[in-house]
């Protein structure tokens, strides 16, 4: 896949989908250049202003927007606000958070994981190595999953539809449509086997707004974290499982180092859960019902087979921004 660069959405960014080679990182990992600049010294008693933290952490960083999201996180303002307190002095404690958040950078964390929040869509969500980080690709699973419940809520039967983000990680995908359906449209259920994640998908819940009282949260094993009475009544499911082989050697180290590996591996194919998923479907839809699976490039065949294999039909692999395999989509 091509290589992406950082999109400025709203003060933030989305970034690029799991991937396993170096091209494919919207942030750019840490190459041999050698930085060792010290922002301590600006807390030793002297006033600094936040104009010339921005300055020097971006000399740092050597990137502008990098380094302003820092200086935003480390102040407490955002945007607007920020440029208002460029002139004003900073406090110490916040020099302090700030010089930790540049030297996790130059250890080679991840940006997002820095920065402790990435924006999904509309939401600004809590993100740290519990969780993957939100990727673009998954953003358009979202919206074409979202546009399956709007036509379904169309022709809705006077009830709120039943639906399901599996494998919810940071609750990005279900909180979306908890935040931009219609309040009392649906119930969205956001399940996940990790209690780690499970405890950030919650605590993601508080940025909802208005739709929180429609959201589920269980944990467990795909379907079997969901209550028995549901099985046959679900209008859409959606998942972005694991789809990554073990031991697959283009797996970048970065990778491989920062993000839980329980939400990267899936078998010696990379298929092994998206196979659970595609047979608890075809018994958890109701009649009609869809199924819409973030997968991998490489995948679409193997997952086509998979979907008519479980009964499932209308089955479809669509491409993601870069034209490669990434969604599939399947009926009841």
């Amino acid at each position: 896949m091509s290589s992406r660069h950082l999109l400025l959405i709203n003060g933030l960014t989305s970034s690029p989908p799991v991937m396993t080679d170096r091209d494919d990182f919207g942030f750019d990992v840490d190459d041999d250049r050698d930085i060792d600049v010290d922002l301590s010294m600006f807390a030793n008693g002297s006033t600094v202003t936040w104009r010339e933290l921005l300055a020097e952490t971006t000399e740092v960083l050597v990137d502008r927007n990098h380094a302003r999201w820092m200086c935003e996180v480390a102040s407490g303002y955002d945007g607007a606000e920020f440029t208002a307190e460029l002139d004003e002095p900073a406090a110490h404690a916040m020099v302090v958070h700030l010089d930790a958040m540049i030297a996790r950078r130059q250890a080679g964390e991840p940006l997002q994981y820095v920065l402790g929040r990435w924006q999904f869509r509309r939401l600004d969500l809590m993100i740290d190595q519990r969780v993957l980080i939100p990727r673009p690709e998954t953003e358009w699973v979202c919206e074409i999953a979202l546009g399956l419940s709007r036509a379904m809520l169309e022709s809705a039967r006077g009830e709120p539809l039943q639906i399901v983000d599996l494998g919810t990680g940071s609750g990005a995908i279900g909180l979306s449509f908890a935040a931009e359906l219609p309040c009392g449209s649906c119930t969205v259920w956001l399940a996940d086997v990790s209690p780690d994640a499970i405890a950030v998908a919650s605590a993601n819940l508080v940025g909802v707004g208005p739709g929180a009282p429609m959201v589920r949260i269980v944990q467990g094993s795909w379907f079997d974290a969901l209550p028995a009475d549901l099985r046959g009544s679900l209008d859409l499911v959606v998942a972005n499982p694991p789809y990554i082989a073990d031991n697959d050697p283009q797996v970048h180290d970065d990778v491989d180092r920062w993000e839980p590996h329980l939400a990267l591996f899936s078998g010696d194919d990379g298929l092994r859960d998206t196979r659970a998923i595609t047979v608890g479907a075809f018994q958890w839809l109701r009649p009609g019902g869809c199924l819409v699976l973030e997968i991998g490039a490489t995948q679409g065949g193997a997952v086509a087979a998979l979907l008519g294999d479980a009964g499932l039909t209308g089955v479809e692999i669509r491409p993601d921004l870069t034209g490669r395999d990434r969604i599939a989509i399947a009926h009841r």
